[in-house]
């Protein structure tokens, strides 16, 4: 594999160099054409503002980018001023290669109207790292994103057929079986989110819900349209391929040094490599977008989110749900006096909070993908050749959650503090 991307990164810039020099041999119309999309800004690549590419002006036919890439190399124009045109080619390179039609592709249409492109993105992830063994951070996008897909599927489901009366009900149910236990003060130290989703769940309407779901198809997308181009350049041109990339303003260092780390061929500095690419997916592409959505309406996408997070249960092998990492776990004081411990299988963060999350993901999931790929090669690759349609149907938490929620509350625990240190 890497002798066959050496040879088409030579042949990249044999290609570039023979451009330079024969400026006047750059494909017939490129020339004429090519100012009016140099120095474009990228208005669309947080895909919050509009369906399809980066900037509405660019064309989405890969022959033509590429023509028009060619000139602006041929001529000498510096990266930076063709770097919409070279972002919006490796984005269509990739959106064809998975099966995606960029300019339809639309986050706020909702889930069903995206289901095969979340299948579409997914499985080439999966491809991705079943080609590349080096691509982890591919392979675990993958894998979790059937349990994101599948959670996203129950939420549509329950917004348009059910709504969210039974959450409401249940969350309740947690919060009485508290304040019974250990009384008001234990209460008022329950996750804001668990009282969010007690407060507001029965108030939540379809259409909030589909205002969320938007909101998190966007970061998918948005996750997609930042990191696929960048996979995309790797496999087809190497690392120089990524060079233009970081020439044109399109990252910085420390993201081509995540890519050199990813091509060095040491297992340890692969998965610093990967683990630098999965951090800026988790804090440049989406941070902001899970901060508005949990701010969404007060308690309303605090509810949502929070229950987001309680339902999870990862498909990455041997990695605790988030449920059960840092669970609820307070201090109170008992009935007779002394000081006890009350403890509830419920996550006591909230899994669109970055620092949280970021903790949760380099604790758990990261390390235990990585183990996967460096160990049990032959497991995780059985895993990944399943259909995606079949891994995302399987994992569907969310109708779950009541039933989630009534069992916390009867696994409530309080123990006196003496008792808890012998454990």
């Amino acid at each position: 594999m890497r002798i066959g991307m050496a040879l088409r990164a030579t042949a990249l810039a044999l290609a570039a160099a023979i451009g330079l020099g024969l400026a006047s041999t750059a494909p017939a119309g490129a020339i004429g054409e090519l100012d009016r999309y140099l120095d474009l800004p990228l208005v669309n690549r947080d895909a919050s503002v509009s369906p399809g590419g980066v900037n509405p002006e660019l064309p989405y036919d890969a022959a033509q980018l590429r023509a028009l890439l060619d000139d602006a190399r041929a001529q000498g124009i510096a990266p930076t001023r063709y770097a919409a045109l070279l972002y919006q080619y490796w984005l269509v390179d990739a959106t064809n290669q998975a099966g995606i039609d960029l300019r339809s592709w639309d986050p706020r249409a909702g889930v069903e109207a995206n289901r095969a492109n979340l299948i579409n993105s997914y499985r080439y992830y999966e491809n991705l790292q079943l080609s590349h063994r080096e691509l982890q951070w591919a392979g675990m996008g993958g894998q979790v994103g059937a349990d994101f897909g599948g959670g996203l599927v129950d939420f549509e489901l329950m917004g348009n057929i059910y709504a969210l009366p039974g959450l409401s009900e249940s969350a309740r149910g947690v919060v009485a079986a508290v304040d019974q236990a250990a009384g008001p003060q234990a209460v008022a130290q329950l996750p804001r989110g668990l009282l969010a989703l007690a407060e507001a769940g029965s108030l939540i309407t379809p259409d909030d819900l589909r205002h969320l779901i938007g909101m998190i198809l966007v970061m998918q997308k948005n996750i997609f349209s930042d990191l696929m181009p960048m996979h995309d350049a790797y496999v087809t041109g190497g690392l120089p391929a990524l060079a233009e990339f970081q020439a044109a303003g399109l990252f910085d260092a420390d993201v081509m040094q995540a890519w050199q780390d990813v091509a060095s061929g040491d297992e340890g500095r692969i998965a610093a490599g990967n683990a630098a690419l999965l951090r800026r997916e988790q804090s440049w592409a989406i941070r902001d977008q899970w901060d508005a959505t949990r701010n969404y309406k007060g308690s309303v996408g605090e509810a949502i989110t929070y229950a987001s997070g309680a339902a999870g249960s990862p498909s990455v092998a041997g990695v605790a749900p988030p449920r059960q990492f840092r669970p609820v776990r307070m201090p109170i004081t008992m009935a007779d006096g002394r000081p006890g411990i009350l403890t509830l299988p419920l996550p006591e963060w909230n899994w669109s909070d970055f620092d949280s999350r970021w903790d949760y993901i380099t604790s758990e999931l990261l390390p235990k993908y990585t183990f996967q790929v460096e160990n049990n090669w032959p497991a995780l690759e059985a895993v990944m050749r399943t259909p995606y349609e079949i891994q995302m149907e399987t994992h569907r938490p969310l109708f779950n959650v009541p039933q989630l929620l009534d069992s916390a509350a009867r696994q409530l625990d309080v123990s006196p503090v003496d008792a808890t240190a012998v454990r």
